[in-house]
């Protein structure tokens, strides 16, 4: 089969590769129909994160059953499934409390070893506890394919922060980063029922996404000018719960500085360069609570799906350019570039 692999910094490539098999009773094979490129995958493309040369890549994807071993029972062969970014057995301790992504036997898709998204085909280990089924009817809806491929990773990793950051009803919600993630951020705190959403961003075509998702106001200041205007905005008191979507140090500070004493952030921001960006002595003053990680996305699903297929949410237009699978170096270019948001790729 075909599948994205990289070998060194901005240098990716769509190359032949074995296909996936059911090694294990519990696995099963997945036909991938949409899959996209995440802004944590550019720290590898960049050279910021460690690869093996050859090492496969991309950890969202949805499809079809093709094969499964003897013991998969929840999904059979012909389903339409929708992977999490971390595959999970489900039966663990911290599976059983809802921590997927710690889960004793679980791992990342596109680490050595595993297939990765952005290919042909997935070997999925714990099938029936990773993957979940969709309506089949889906498979022929192009928008609603894009806003249940969201599930895979940036709807829950927003939804997570909305949560980390206690969004809810009578609360203001600033949002740090106009990325997908943030951009879903945004969403999930409208949908948990904050009156005031406050997005702060700098690119025109991302802020127009924000308030179609809820935004009610826009800061495109950074720095100590944004923490000047979010204030201004808030009574110079803050926000009730910050969501903290990119990971470094400024985002952090910024986050910090513009959270209501006695709220909460929300950090889901892969951290890069952020060693220094937490004032301990300040959070401790001002009583705010830091929560927030790697999203158990799987744990998520189900309650989010249900407001995706009914069009509740429709996470979709977080993807602004669509590619082939041959396409996918060209997709990291643009996001690099910030041509693109999030690039879907479309087998």
């Amino acid at each position: 089969m075909r599948a994205t692999t990289i070998h060194a910094p901005f240098d990716m490539r769509v190359e032949d590769v074995p296909d996936p098999v059911v090694r294990n009773p519990g696995d099963a094979v997945v036909r991938v129909l949409r899959s996209c490129i995440c802004g944590s995958d550019l720290w590898a493309y960049r050279g910021e994160s460690a690869r093996q040369a050859g090492q496969r890549i991309g950890h969202e994807f949805l499809g079809i059953v093709e094969e499964t071993g003897a013991e998969v029972t929840g999904v059979g062969r012909g389903d339409l499934v929708v992977a999490p970014f971390m595959w999970s057995d489900g039966v663990c301790d911290y599976c059983r409390e809802g921590l997927t992504t710690s889960c004793e036997h679980g791992g990342f898709w596109g680490s050595v070893g595993s297939d990765g998204g952005q290919g042909e085909a997935v070997r999925v280990p714990f099938a029936d506890a990773t993957l979940v089924a969709l309506p089949a009817e889906a498979a022929s809806d192009d928008r609603l394919l894009a806003a249940l491929l969201t599930l895979s990773d940036v709807m829950g990793t927003g939804h997570h922060a909305a949560l980390g950051a206690g969004a809810r009803a009578g609360a203001t919600v600033a949002v740090v980063g106009d990325g997908a993630v943030g951009l879903c951020g945004v969403l999930a705190a409208k949908r948990l029922g904050a009156d005031r959403i406050i997005a702060l961003g700098r690119h025109e075509a991302r802020t127009d996404i924000a308030r179609r998702f809820g935004a009610t106001d826009v800061v495109a200041e950074r720095g100590d000018a944004a923490v000047e205007a979010v204030r201004e905005l808030t009574r110079g008191q803050g926000a009730h719960a910050v969501v903290e979507a990119v990971g470094t140090e400024q985002s952090m500070r910024t986050a910090v500085s513009i959270t209501r004493d006695g709220g909460a952030i929300g950090f889901v921001g892969v951290p890069h360069g952020s060693g220094t960006g937490l004032d301990l002595s300040v959070m401790f003053d001002r009583n705010i609570a830091l929560r927030g990680g790697v999203a158990p996305v799987r744990t998520y699903i189900p309650e989010l799906l249900p407001d995706v297929l009914d069009g509740t949410i429709d996470p979709s237009p977080v993807f602004d350019l669509t590619v082939g699978l041959e396409g996918v170096p060209d997709g990291y270019k643009a996001m690099d570039e910030r041509i693109a948001l999030k690039v879907m790729v479309a087998n």
